[in-house]
């Protein structure tokens, strides 16, 4: 077992926290403010290679191990949340048309994906399904080399900013999840709208509803086999949400690192706020979960760079990590008094935006069903 980073990941870590601070977090406020979608910071960000960490190096990307990628999202996120979203899809589209499109597609959208030019987005949550996406309504209907796709889709991180979408629909009625596909949908063709959501956080995210209305695509935008599409997808969420979960992780530890030169420096009744027991004991108690949290996701992605399953790691770092995120900001606002409180500290925009992943990509409940199974077997499934 080795417990250190590399030289690499270390200067890795130097570079991106620089960078975040300057470049990033000054803007984090407007961005929550407007829904702003920042495609001159994107840009910048690909130049450091963020985007093209699961890209092959032939098609521009700068293939890296995943627990590299893990510890870039970490440092990120301590500047702004929300553009972790856009590593976390460049990612599955690096995986997903990596592994399951025709070179000619690869080399058509792969580059500009690595260069942070075109932004993608992952539809598969529809108004009536969410965890049971075995249920999907949205349909994709064969018509000589064409597909049209009819039907919704909601909920949908970066719709409204995106270029094009993976888009998850029915090719086979009587399947079940076995009938369905997986489809890129460039978002400029007729047919499709958007109508955006606000949220109660990440709304540089822009989440949307997504509407299609007999949508024509070439066969040759069909990612994989029909009736094979969520498989690829559900193998490549086990990963997402352990780099969902640090993103979580990386907000509360700059969190958490700001409250303790807080505490250290304000003064009440003759001493500084860490000596008082009722504010330091909370601090040591969120360290303490959040050093397990981080050792749990790197585990997880070890064990996926390995080439073994962390399907079970996956699951655990969904429900916990978001929670005792949102935990520790949480204390740590109410530390900081009324000030906390206001919109002059962050806490109350990192607060909003580590909560929506409690629910996102996975609730707890879903999650926690998938880690018994892992344990147990699938005769402990409730379904």
């Amino acid at each position: 077992m080795d417990f250190t980073f590399t030289a690499d990941q270390e200067e890795l870590i130097r570079t991106l926290r620089v960078f975040a601070k300057r470049q990033i977090a000054p803007h984090s406020r407007q961005w929550d403010r407007t829904s702003e979608f920042p495609r001159d910071v994107c840009r910048k960000m690909a130049e450091l290679g963020l985007f093209g960490f699961r890209v092959p190096e032939e098609f521009g990307g700068q293939p890296t191990d995943l627990l590299t990628m893990g510890i870039a999202v970490q440092e990120i996120a301590r500047a702004d949340f929300s553009l972790t979203g856009v590593m976390d899809n460049a990612m599955l589209a690096g995986e997903l048309l990596g592994a399951g499109s025709p070179r000619e597609i690869k080399k058509e959208w792969l580059p500009a994906v690595a260069r942070g030019e075109t932004v993608f987005s992952l539809a598969l949550t529809e108004p009536s399904v969410g965890s049971d996406a075995a249920k999907l309504a949205c349909k994709a209907a064969r018509d000589g080399d064409d597909y049209v796709i009819t039907g919704e889709k909601s909920g949908i991180t970066f719709a409204m900013a995106a270029d094009v979408a993976i888009v998850y629909a029915r090719t086979d009625s009587r399947s079940g999840a076995r009938g369905v596909s997986a489809f890129l949908v460039p978002l400029d063709r007729p047919g499709v709208s958007r109508s955006p959501l606000r949220d109660l956080g990440c709304r540089l995210m822009q989440r949307a509803v997504l509407s299609f209305d007999h949508v024509r695509i070439p066969v040759s935008y069909r990612i994989g086999q029909e009736r094979t599409g969520l498989s690829p997808v559900m193998r490549v969420f086990d990963v997402n949400r352990i780099m969902l979960a640090l993103g979580c992780l990386g907000v509360a530890e700059v969190t958490l690192d700001e409250t303790m030169a807080y505490v250290k420096e304000r003064r009440a009744f003759g001493r500084t706020l860490a000596q008082f027991e009722g504010l330091s004991f909370p601090i040591a108690e969120a360290a303490t979960y959040l050093d397990a949290a981080k050792w749990l996701c790197y585990r997880g992605l070890w064990l996926a760079d390995r080439g073994e399953t962390q399907t079970k790691e996956g699951a655990m770092a969904k429900w916990w990590v978001p929670k005792i995120a949102v935990q520790t900001i949480h204390q740590c606002l109410l530390t900081h008094g009324h000030y906390g409180y206001t919109e002059e500290l962050p806490f109350e925009q990192r607060l909003r935006d580590v909560m929506g992943f409690e629910i996102g990509d996975g609730t707890a409940e879903i999650s926690k069903i998938v880690v018994a199974r892992e344990l147990m077997g699938r005769e402990t499934l409730p379904y």
